[in-house]
Parts: structure tokens; sequence; C-alpha cells
């Protein structure tokens, strides 16, 4: 008979990665990035459990949309008063703060609790291909169609 075992929270390891946004397709990459900030890819992930690693994104202002999103894609904001809708275009957006594009697409593929606010507290996206965080020695990541490489 086998047991279960239960990651508690003091077990948990936590990895620093890097992955290169340049050429990669937004959704498809806020995808994978949100199941490594979970911890999806370990053999303990509990739902329950915040096992997710960091991640660190560069070059987040050379990422690719597919389609017609960049003319079409916006995002809404409302300041809670009447009339106080604000739909900012992808275009603008990308051209004002391009971190914040993939912040927003990471932050909506997380669970909205506690644990995912948590989670995204360990996303460091830059928009350039430098980052400070050369201490924590971050692996490189890949993605490919049949996952994640290390």
């Amino acid at each position: 008979m086998r047991q279960t075992t239960i990651t508690k929270p003091a077990d948990v390891a936590r990895q620093w990665f890097v992955v290169d946004a340049e050429g990669k397709t937004l959704g498809r990459l806020a995808a994978e990035v949100a199941k490594v900030l979970r911890g999806k890819h370990k053999p303990t992930f509990q739902p329950h459990v915040d096992t997710g690693d960091h991640v660190i994104i560069i070059n987040a202002e050379k990422v690719h949309l597919s389609g017609k999103k960049m003319e079409q894609k916006e995002y809404f904001r409302h300041s809670g008063y009447m009339g106080g809708d604000r739909m900012i275009p992808i275009k603008t957006m990308f051209a004002k703060k391009p971190t914040e594009v993939l912040n927003l697409a990471v932050k909506g593929m997380l669970p909205k609790t506690v644990l995912g606010r948590k989670m995204f507290k360990r996303l460091h996206v830059y928009a350039g291909g430098e980052h400070q965080n050369h201490a924590q020695k971050p692996q490189v990541l890949e993605f490919c169609s049949k996952g994640i490489k290390y």
C-alpha cells in the first residue's frame, strides 16, 4: 500500500528560471509561465500549497501577438464611477508599458485567491534583454511543443 506524501510549505525548494520572450506568442508564453509559477511542473504539486518557482521574463517588448490582436485587442478598466470605463488599446500599452502586457496575461492565468497573489509576486518582467537577478543564478527555461525543457 502506497502512502501519499503531503507537501508542506517549509519543504518547498524554490528555483529561479529566466525566459526569453523574443518571438514567442503572448498567450502560449503566459500559460507556460503560469504553470511554473504555480508549481505544476513539479511532481510534488499540491493545489492548496504554493510550490511554484521564480520566473524572470526578458525581452517583453519583443513578444508576438497572433492574428489582428495588435489592432483590435483592448484592455478594460473601470474607476467605479458612472462613465468611468477606460478602454486601452494593446498597441498603446506596448508603447508605454511593455511589461504590463505580460503581467496582465500571466495574472489572468493564475488563481484569483490569496495563493494566486503570492504566486504573482514571484514574476519578474523586464522590457529589455538584461535583468538584475544575476545573484540568484537563474536557469534558462525553454518551452517546446511537449512542455518545458530545462
